[in-house]
């Protein structure tokens, strides 16, 4: 291999410095960039269907994409959080008139809680109601400090989110309409020999897939049988705590439980031992199932990656990049075995 010229290196550094700054411009709607592409990656199918269909007419298939993924994407989302805001608005209000009071369920819980139970919260000073209500005094005043500067900033962070679907949505557009060129020029630019490309991108795509479809399709699926269950046990804002459920879902495994383990304790603990053993063997059976059998079925085996690196992935994924972690995580997993594969299969890394 012949080296680098002086003007080369010139070169390669200002592209250097140039991706850098444009990484940087795109940092403050990386989000909206990051979903257009997922999105992109996931509807291109349907793309593909609706160009045959039009006639080969790019700009009207991908604009017939874009209005079927705003009605099944976007207004099923709006819907759920206008409903989520009423529900938590009617559950505040229950707690100003007083149906719902912590005296209440604190009386409940200690009359029935087993002696070393109660010795444990003693060490924590949780056993007084006035201690605990002391305490959650001040995690509610904090709360309610930092909802008064969100408040205050309401309109500037809708701003930004209308802002930031806005730039999805038009990205997403021309990423339809123009991917194809778009992902085979990116292809001739990486400078690797075509085996190693086809193989990264083919799992890049594979994974994104995959990963979004499964974990999506398993959280609605989870989301939905825990609100139905707690509906039927006429627990109080059903499609709160559903889709509570279905947002800690992505995280495999342990997710819906954090949800209905505590309601179903507390039914145990204040006599409703009915309700409390029903929804236990619910949520283990039903609702754990759905994790246990969709998840491996819709992630693992198209993604060809083991159960516990897609928990690891998925997990340490959401802990440094948010709710994308659950996308980038098992993406980069992915990307690492197969370059790993690769490197321990090709030749020419290993002549002696």
């Amino acid at each position: 291999m012949q080296p680098f010229t002086f003007q080369q290196k010139v070169f390669l550094a200002l592209l250097g410095i140039i991706t850098i700054a444009f990484i940087w411009i795109l940092i403050p709607y990386g989000g909206a960039v990051f979903w257009g592409v997922v999105l992109a990656i996931i509807f291109a199918p349907v793309y593909r269907w609706l160009l045959q269909r039009t006639r080969n007419k790019p700009n009207l298939a991908a604009l017939l994409t874009l209005l079927l993924i705003l009605v099944m994407v976007i207004l099923p989302l709006t819907l759920i959080a206008v409903s989520i805001v009423n529900q938590a608005a009617a559950v505040v209000e229950m707690m100003q008139s007083g149906q719902i009071t912590v005296g209440m369920f604190f009386a409940k819980v200690m009359a029935v809680l087993p002696d070393w139970m109660i010795n444990l919260l003693d060490r924590f000073h949780l056993t007084s109601l006035t201690n605990l209500q002391d305490k959650l005094t001040e995690g509610a005043a904090q709360v309610s400090q930092e909802v008064a500067k969100r408040a205050i900033n309401f309109s500037l962070y809708t701003m930004d989110f209308l802002t930031s679907l806005c730039i999805a949505m038009y990205l997403l557009y021309f990423l339809l309409r123009d991917g194809d060129k778009l992902a085979k020029r990116i292809r001739e630019a990486v400078p690797l020999s075509r085996k190693y490309k086809q193989r990264l991108f083919q799992n890049f795509t594979t994974v994104i897939r995959a990963t979004v479809k499964g974990n999506i399709l398993v959280a609605i699926a989870q989301g939905a049988l825990g609100g139905l269950a707690f509906w039927y046990l006429d627990v109080s804002a059903p499609v709160l705590w559903g889709v509570l459920m279905a947002f800690l879902s992505l995280l495999p495994a342990i997710g819906a439980a954090l949800v209905w383990a505590p309601v179903a304790i507390y039914f145990l603990a204040t006599g409703s031992v009915w309700e409390g053993v029903g929804l236990t063997v619910y949520g283990v059976v039903v609702i754990g199932l759905v994790d246990n059998i969709l998840r491996p079925l819709l992630v693992g085996k198209d993604t060809k990656m083991p159960d516990y690196v897609v928990l690891l992935s998925t997990v340490g994924g959401m802990a440094l990049f948010g709710l994308n972690g659950f996308v980038i995580g098992p993406v980069v997993a992915a990307l690492f075995i197969a370059a790993w594969d690769l490197f321990a299969n090709a030749s020419e890394f290993h002549q002696e």
